[in-house]
């Protein structure tokens, strides 16, 4: 079963939010009374991805857990306002407004890219609300104006509209020439978030809005919020990702209850390409840190 949950966020921007799991069957010994009691978990999805992304995570969780993700501002089936606002603000707030409004605190934070900046800057602005915190593939350190560049040559690449989801598919897993060799697990991540228009396959997203929302963010530097967060931390990254080795180890340091973990055979895109090390990864963290 599917089930969406309409959540009010920041400037009343309507947000979808997800569960991806079965309610538990009838006989179970997990009635209604020890559900609502489950620790509640909500999984912020990166730059141009949505809540889809984390189906398969959201349902192993959903054996111990209240799984949750949202489609963030901008993305997904949630409201993509013309003007913004794409600030950090705004997507923090959102997501600090969906906790509440699904009664998820205190909830643990499960955020690739993009969407783990989001949950750590809402770690340490309100660490009340958060018991544990996942970080997938994120990098602290500042981007800079030349990368904001190389994404704007980018997106101007694409060749839309796609006149087949399979040419999505080869594009994004094998033509695309930012790609250093094929992933098809990029290409099925990038064929999740197209929709069929009159003249083809288009992003449902706003490519201009994405750069509008990177550009709040890769210019600074992010080490002095993660320093704030005190809960339990996991930093997590693919062998071939984004966020390097030592960066990894060096936010781990910075951290005051930060722990590592490595998906191997992995790139940016860990959870989705490795599903099962990426289980493998962080479920003993979350084990230890969600004990009572």
């Amino acid at each position: 079963m599917v089930r969406r949950i309409d959540v009010t966020g920041a400037d009343g921007v309507r947000l979808a939010a997800w569960e991806f799991a079965d309610p538990p069957k009838r006989g179970e010994e997990r009635g209604r009374e020890e559900t609502e009691r489950a620790t509640g978990v909500l999984l912020l999805h990166g730059l141009m991805g949505r809540a889809s992304h984390w189906a398969a995570t959201a349902r192993w969780l959903s054996e111990r857990h209240r799984a949750i993700a949202l489609d963030q501002r901008g993305h997904g089936r949630s409201d993509k306002p013309p003007e913004g606002p794409f600030t950090r603000e705004a997507y923090v707030a959102d997501a600090e407004a969906a906790i509440e409004q699904l009664g998820l605190a205190p909830v643990t934070l499960i955020g690739h890219s993009m969407g783990a900046l989001t949950a750590w800057q809402l770690a340490a602005r309100r660490p009340d609300l958060v018991r544990a915190l996942v970080i997938c593939d994120m990098r602290a350190s500042a981007l800079g104006a030349a990368s904001q560049r190389e994404w704007t040559d980018w997106f101007r690449a694409w060749p839309v509209p796609f006149a087949t989801l399979a040419d999505v598919r080869k594009w994004f897993g094998e033509d695309d020439p930012w790609v250093e060799r094929p992933t098809p697990a990029r290409g099925e991540f990038f064929a999740e978030v197209m929709a069929e228009s009159a003249d083809g396959w288009r992003p449902v997203f706003s490519r201009r809005q994405m750069l509008t929302s990177r550009e709040t963010w890769v210019h600074d530097a992010h080490w002095e919020e993660l320093a704030q967060v005190q809960c339990p931390t996991l930093v997590v990254r693919g062998l071939d990702g984004e966020l390097g080795r030592a960066e990894a180890h060096e936010m781990v340091r910075v951290l005051p209850r930060g722990q590592y973990a490595e998906v191997t055979e992995a790139g940016h895109l860990a959870h989705y390409d490795q599903p099962e090390a990426w289980r493998a990864a962080i479920e003993p963290f979350l084990d230890g840190a969600l004990t009572p």
